[in-house]
């Protein structure tokens, strides 16, 4: 099993405090920050841009990772390129050229990934791999956070982890959406190495998580412990 690393989003932060919030994350333990962008248009929901990209990697050194949720985002990955991003996600459903989009990411200096939405099947990535550092798995219907997570992705991300070790890829699976403590093993034990939490650590801007943020993310620290754990006791083969 792949390391597992955490990425808070800001999605569901306190964008008032959003220096203190990301440097808070930081401080506790996260491994990437994840910024989700949406135009209202791919998604119904409208939330941020370069700007706000530019203002997180002001406020840490942690990895940016940013996930566009827009139409024709090969328009824009530049702009989140030169605000700070360190990895560009684009979704396959958005992209008429996907591959050229993700070719565009490497030559702009940042690590590329390609999103999928939970009905689009893994087959819709399968051409462009090669092209690719991350392949993202939303296991929610983007636009909104603090959705419950949908189960039926997992045997996608499983084909997707076998797909990547066949063809000897050093891809990285990222999963998104309703991803918890709870949660967290089963994705990761169906090959994913990063998890996307949101409300789930930062929900407290709008009373939807216990705890101080420091406190969560020691909940996923744990979480992610106990995975490895299992993984290094289980028999071989």
């Amino acid at each position: 099993m792949p390391s597992v690393r955490m990425a808070p989003s800001i999605l569901s932060a306190d964008f008032g405090r959003l220096a203190e919030e990301v440097q808070a994350a930081d401080q506790a333990g996260a491994d990437w920050i994840h910024v989700d962008v949406m135009d209202g248009r791919f998604v119904p929901n409208i939330t941020v841009g370069p700007a706000v990209v530019e203002a997180v990697r002001a406020a840490t050194k942690l990895p940016v990772d940013v996930h566009l949720m827009i139409v024709e985002p090969e328009r824009h990955v530049a702009d989140f390129v030169r605000a700070g991003a360190d990895l560009v996600s684009v979704h396959v459903e958005a992209c008429v050229h996907l591959e050229r989009t993700l070719r565009l990411i490497r030559e702009l200096g940042a690590r590329s990934g390609v999103a999928l939405n939970p009905h689009t099947p893994e087959d819709a990535v399968s051409y462009v791999l090669e092209a690719a550092d991350l392949v993202l798995v939303m296991s929610v219907n983007p636009g909104f956070g603090g959705q419950a997570f949908l189960p039926a992705v997992l045997p996608k991300l499983r084909r997707l982890a076998q797909a990547r070790q066949e063809r000897g890829l050093e891809i990285d699976l990222e999963v998104d959406g309703g991803v918890t403590p709870d949660t967290a093993a089963l994705v990761a034990g169906a090959g994913a190495g990063v998890l996307v939490a949101g409300s789930a650590v930062f929900g407290t801007a709008r009373g939807t998580a216990a705890g101080s943020l420091g406190d969560r993310v020691a909940r996923y620290r744990e979480a992610i412990a106990a995975i490895r754990d299992a993984a290094l006791q289980a028999p071989p083969g």
